[in-house]
């Protein structure tokens, strides 16, 4: 049988003595660490009011990665006021704002540090490959004088080889040291950018130089060549690669010329090019012969 142990009113009375002494312990500690956190977020808060944890001038932004961009612009898109509590900048909110607010950023980090107090912003550009434009007027110039060249810039901006659009009108800024892309692209955006990524490889890799690409018309695209201007008709990634080929083929041309001018070379068939001659001046035709 099982045997029923009897306690005794004084054993109670001492269990219940220990289990109040550990509920006061209990209390106690709760109310420690809860003075601990209050303390320690209340020392937080004192401390990012202290200078030596306040962003006090844009030197203490550190800019890294930019080539296009001036770190004084980087540092302008931040728009932070100062001083500025270190403390209370967000990181995460500065990057996604550079990005949100200049095109040519295609990614930015911002890290923090506290000795001493500093923000270093790191960024990744997006590099222009092409300058693209809706007309043949368009200029490499990004310093506009006049209001004519203004307007025409608005129309006017870079490619990186993926198709991203980065309006210069919208980038007065770009460091005037770093060198443009040399390509030019014309035409309406909406009818070459599907066909961009594929198209701009395959000029890339292209034996003869290009550095015009004319899509005004769909049904004729026309480069300018190191060779001279050369129609392609519509636009096939594959047979661009192929005219490209057949037209370094051509490189002796003008010298079987005898010094006649080309006006351009037609690649529509490549596999049987053609050459369209200038017609000579009247006084090459008709000389005198008095």
């Amino acid at each position: 049988m099982t045997s029923i142990v009897s306690v005794s009113p004084a054993d109670l009375s001492q269990r219940r003595k220990t289990l109040r002494r550990q509920r006061r312990r209990h209390t106690v500690n709760d109310i420690w660490r809860t003075l601990a956190l209050s303390s320690l977020a209340l020392g937080l808060l004192w401390g990012s009011t202290q200078p030596v944890w306040v962003i006090r001038n844009p030197e203490q932004i550190s800019i890294e990665g930019n080539q296009l961009l001036s770190s004084r612009t980087i540092r302008s898109l931040l728009s932070l006021s100062y001083p500025q509590s270190l403390l209370r900048i967000e990181p995460q909110a500065l990057a996604a704002k550079l990005e949100s607010r200049q095109s040519l950023i295609a990614k930015a980090t911002v890290t923090r540090q506290l000795f001493p107090p500093s923000l270093t912003v790191q960024i990744q550009e997006r590099q222009p490959v092409a300058l693209a434009c809706t007309n043949v007027r368009c200029s490499l110039s990004i310093a506009a004088k006049d209001e004519k060249t203004r307007s025409q810039q608005s129309t006017v901006g870079l490619l990186d080889e993926k198709g991203a659009w980065m309006p210069i009108k919208s980038n007065p800024s770009i460091d005037k040291s770093f060198p443009l892309p040399k390509l030019k692209i014309i035409g309406s955006r909406e009818k070459y950018l599907p066909y961009w990524s594929q198209l701009y490889q395959v000029v890339r890799r292209s034996p003869v130089k290009v550095s015009e690409i004319d899509w005004q018309d769909p049904e004729n695209l026309i480069l300018k060549t190191e060779l001279g201007i050369v129609h392609l008709g519509s636009y096939s990634s594959q047979l661009v690669e192929q005219q490209l080929k057949v037209l370094d083929r051509l490189r002796q041309l003008s010298a079987k010329l005898n010094g006649r001018q080309i006006a351009y070379i037609d690649l529509k068939k490549p596999e049987a090019p053609a050459i369209q001659l200038l017609e000579p001046a009247s006084s090459d035709k008709d000389p005198d012969t008095r």
